[in-house]
């Protein structure tokens, strides 16, 4: 692996630790401010809303620029973000920034990796970034526990006064680390030297550039391979952000956990998603990622089990498992898709397309979950219904891609 390749591994982390203890810390914030139940999933909603929203733009933004002035543009607008947060803003503004930055990072991040490595390679490479990212989502999630723990109060006291902020907080601390955090995300960007791919230029007309996005959701959707990875990541993206709410609320209502607590038997799922990831890029390469259908179905299946359990060590034990099966099926699946979509379009718009469309089924059932919330749904009726709809879709997916044949590699759409 190039040097270039873990420059942008270690911004990765940084930036997505410091992106999930972000949410914890929001979550904090808004239990802070006395804020209703709804307002929890809806800040996750705000955090993918531009992932959607900007969709047709921030793929020609990575083609255009080189992408290490992107990732430096991103971390900038998560740095702003987190100034405002300590400055009083509402928590749900204030993520809604730093979902700006990542959905410009996107495309730009794991364009580069195409960019930078042969298709031999991108399995491997998948395994390695995907485990660096789920690494920084346990450590995002335990920091986030931290930064939200009693003591950490005392630690912002030398600092409250520089702070204005009309209604006091005891996150002042938290708040400052994750600042430092993306600020250091920040500079390690301008390291990031240009792979000096280039493409043809195109209209930034935006007609011109929603029209072009439309053709390039229809390509890759049409494609065997592509229409079946992307239906796969689509499914499972959208299941488990709400399943990380659901697992916060779950750890505190059945098993009576603080948040800080919570967000750490979070983590553990985090845990077993990196061994599975690191199993999966050893293991599987790009033509035997489609027989791993039922590798979901049974991860769906266990979904259940959490409502039989009264022991956060036995909560643990369930959890890593889901998500030991949740890596090893995940990541040959989203390797398989970035060069399908590398394959049939380019770097930054393949991964735009498919940003579009996994936070778009975020989206999508976040708000299922915000209006069951508001609606007052028991917590199990919502657990079972998740494992249905993981097991059930899965299988209809499954049948689905039996009865697709393999279909020659079509040309590029006119740029």
């Amino acid at each position: 692996m190039p040097r270039a390749f873990f420059l942008v591994l270690g911004v990765q982390f940084l930036s997505t630790l410091a992106d999930n203890a972000f949410l914890i810390v929001a979550i904090a914030r808004v239990m802070e401010l006395s804020g209703p139940g709804w307002l929890i999933p809806l800040l996750k909603i705000s955090f993918t809303l531009f992932y959607v929203l900007l969709a047709p733009f921030v793929g020609p933004l990575a083609d255009a620029f080189p992408k290490g002035r992107v990732m430096l543009l991103a971390n900038a607008l998560k740095v702003a973000a987190m100034l405002l947060l300590l400055s009083g803003c509402n928590p749900v503004l204030a993520i809604g920034l730093a979902g700006f930055g990542s959905a410009i990072y996107a495309p730009a991040k794991y364009g580069l990796i195409t960019e930078l490595l042969p298709p031999r390679d991108l399995v491997r490479a998948n395994g390695f970034f995907e485990s660096a990212t789920v690494c920084a989502v346990i450590f995002g999630t335990v920091l986030g526990g931290l930064l939200v723990s009693p003591w950490m109060p005392r630690m912002g006291l030398p600092f409250a006064s520089l702070v204005d902020n009309p209604q006091p907080t005891a996150l002042v601390a938290g708040m400052l680390v994750l600042l430092l955090m993306n600020a250091v995300a920040m500079a390690l960007s301008l390291a990031v030297t240009d792979s000096g791919a280039r493409y043809d230029p195109h209209s930034i007309h935006p007609k011109a550039l929603i029209q072009r996005f439309v053709r390039e959701n229809g390509v890759l959707w049409r494609d065997a391979l592509g229409g079946l990875s992307m239906s796969v990541t689509t499914l499972l993206w959208g299941v488990g952000a709400t399943l990380q709410l659901i697992v916060l609320r779950w750890a505190h209502e059945s098993l009576g956990l603080p948040l800080a607590q919570a967000a750490y038997l979070q983590g553990v799922t985090a845990v077993g998603v990196v061994a599975g990831a690191v199993l999966a890029s050893r293991f599987v390469g790009l033509a035997q990622a489609e027989r791993l259908m039922p590798v979901g179905i049974v991860m769906g299946l266990l979904v259940p089990l959490l409502l039989c359990i009264s022991s956060p060590w036995t909560a643990a034990a369930l959890l890593m498992l889901v998500g030991a099966l949740a890596g090893f099926f995940v990541v040959p699946m989203n390797a398989l898709l970035q060069h399908r979509g590398c394959t049939l379009l380019t770097a930054g718009r393949s991964i735009a397309v498919q940003g579009f469309n996994e936070n778009g089924g975020m989206l999508l059932m976040l708000g299922f979950y915000a209006g069951a919330i508001a609606l007052d749904v028991p917590l199990s009726l919502l657990v079972l219904g998740f494992a249905v709809l993981v097991s059930g879709g899965m299988v209809l997916i499954w049948l689905w891609q039996l009865r697709q044949p393999v279909a020659a590699t079509p040309h590029k759409p006119p740029q």
